[in-house]
C-alpha cells in the first residue's frame, strides 16, 4: 500500500461507516429490500471490479440454459442511455454497455437488459418477457433494494477481500464483514494447478466470515479469435511480439498467459471500460510499425472488442492482425459439482415439478 493511500485511511473509515450504516438500515427494514416471487441469482463483489463477474455469469448461462429460460439484468456501466433498455441486433456499446453487449452476442437466446434501477428492471423483464424462468443480476451485491434468492459473491485470488481496505485506501465498496450476506463465495482466478495447502490457508482466512459455501475457480484461455480481415488471413496463435490492448480492471492474468506465447509483450493499459479513441489506436499503430519483429500481432480482450467495433476504429488497424482471447471459467476438483448443486437446488425449490437428470457435473438434459 503506498503512502498516499495510508494518509487516506481516515476517509476510508468515514466511507466504510456510511456504507455500514446503510446496510444496517436495510437489515432493520428502514430501507426496503424487495424480494420477488421469481428466481433471482445475484453475482457481485466487495471490490470495485476485476473479479470476473462476466465470465461467471456466462458460466451460469451455459449451465442453466438447457433447462431454464434465462434473462440477465445489468446496470450497463458507462452506456450513454438511461432507464430500461434491452439488447437487440442493432444494439451498441453506447446503448447497453460493453459487457451486456458481449453476453448478448455470445448468447443471443438469452434476454439481456440494462437498468440502473434494478427493482424497476426486474419488474420490466417480468412484464415484457413473461416466459423467463430465472434472472441473473449482474453486480448486485451493494444494490440492496432487490434481494436475490441466491447471492453469489466473487473475490480475486490475487486480491482477496480479507487483505483489502475500503475506498479510498483500498478498493472495497464496504467493510469486509459485508461478505456475510453471501450465500456462496467464489475465489476466482486461482492457478490452474492449485495446491491443497493453498486452498486450506485461504479457507482458514475466510472462516471468520461464516460463509457456508466457498468455491475456487480458474480461467481457461481459448484460441485467438480474429477481429479483422488481416487476422483471419494470418491465422496466428502465437507471435514473437504481441501488442496487448486492455481496458479492463485487471489485465495481469492475461498478460502472464500471453508472455508464454511470445518473446516480447508490449502492454497498452487503459482504465476499465475505456472508450478507445482514434488517437489511442494511432499511437498503437505507430508503435507497431516501428517494431521490427519476425511476427507481430495485436491482442485484446473480448470485452474490449465490443468497444473496438466502431468502423472508424477498426479501419485504423485494418492492416494489422488484431485478435481477442476468449476466456471461460471452470472450477477445481469437486467444486464444480458442489457449485452447480447449490444453483440447481435453488432452482428446484422454485420449480419443484421440473425433474432434472443429474450427471456427475450436474449437467445433462431434461428428462
Amino acid at each position: 500500500m503506498n503512502f498516499l493511500r495510508i494518509l487516506l485511511f481516515p476517509l476510508s473509515m468515514i466511507y466504510g461507516t456510511i456504507t455500514w450504516l446503510r446496510n444496517k438500515f436495510f437489515d432493520w427494514g428502514v430501507l426496503p429490500s424487495r424480494s420477488f416471487d421469481h428466481p433471482l441469482i445475484g453475482i457481485g463483489n466487495l471490490s470495485t471490479g476485476g473479479t470476473g463477474k462476466t465470465p461467471h455469469i456466462e458460466y451460469l448461462i451455459q449451465f442453466l440454459k438447457p433447462w431454464f429460460r434465462v434473462a440477465i439484468l445489468s446496470r450497463g456501466y458507462k452506456r450513454k442511455t438511461r432507464g430500461f433498455k434491452y439488447a437487440g441486433p442493432k444494439s451498441r456499446v453506447r446503448d447497453i454497455g460493453d459487457e451486456p453487449l458481449q453476453m448478448y452476442l455470445k448468447h443471443p437466446e438469452t434476454f439481456v437488459a440494462v437498468c440502473e434501477n434494478r427493482k424497476k428492471g426486474v419488474k420490466k423483464i417480468l412484464e415484457i418477457h413473461s416466459r423467463n424462468e430465472v434472472i441473473l443480476l449482474d453486480d448486485i451485491f451493494q444494490h440492496r433494494y432487490v434481494k436475490p434468492g441466491l447471492n453469489i459473491l466473487l473475490t480475486d485470488y490475487h486480491k482477496i477481500f480479507t487483505r483489502n481496505y475500503v475506498l479510498p485506501t483500498g478498493n472495497l465498496r464496504e467493510f469486509r464483514q459485508g461478505a456475510k450476506r453471501a450465500d456462496a463465495l467464489v475465489v476466482t482466478k486461482t492457478p490452474g494447478v492449485f495446491s491443497p495447502l493453498d486452498r486450506k490457508l485461504i479457507l482458514d482466512e475466510l472462516s471468520k466470515y461464516q460463509i457456508k459455501n466457498i468455491f475456487f475457480s480458474y480461467i481457461k484461455y481459448g484460441k485467438w479469435k480474429p477481429v479483422n480481415k488481416k487476422a483471419r488471413e494470418a491465422r496466428m496463435q502465437k507471435a514473437k511480439t504481441i501488442f496487448l490492448i486492455t481496458g479492463i480492471a485487471n489485465p495481469v492474468p492475461l498478460g502472464e498467459h500471453l508472455k508464454r506465447l511470445c518473446t516480447d509483450l508490449k502492454v497498452f493499459r487503459f482504465s476499465d471500460h475505456h472508450q478507445f479513441t482514434s488517437k489511442d489506436l494511432e499511437k498503437i499503430k505507430e508503435k507497431y510499425s516501428e517494431t521490427f519483429s519476425g511476427t507481430k500481432a495485436v491482442i485484446t480482450t473480448e470485452k474490449d472488442t465490443m468497444r473496438l467495433r466502431d468502423p472508424k476504429l477498426i479501419k485504423i488497424l485494418e492492416n494489422i492482425p488484431v485478435y481477442y482471447v476468449p476466456i471461460e471459467v471452470d472450477f477445481h476438483q469437486s467444486d464444480k459439482k458442489a457449485f452447480n448443486k447449490i444453483v440447481m437446488d435453488y432452482m428446484k425449490l422454485q420449480y419443484p415439478k421440473k425433474v432434472i437428470k443429474h450427471k456427475e457435473n450436474l449437467g445433462g438434459s431434461k428428462t
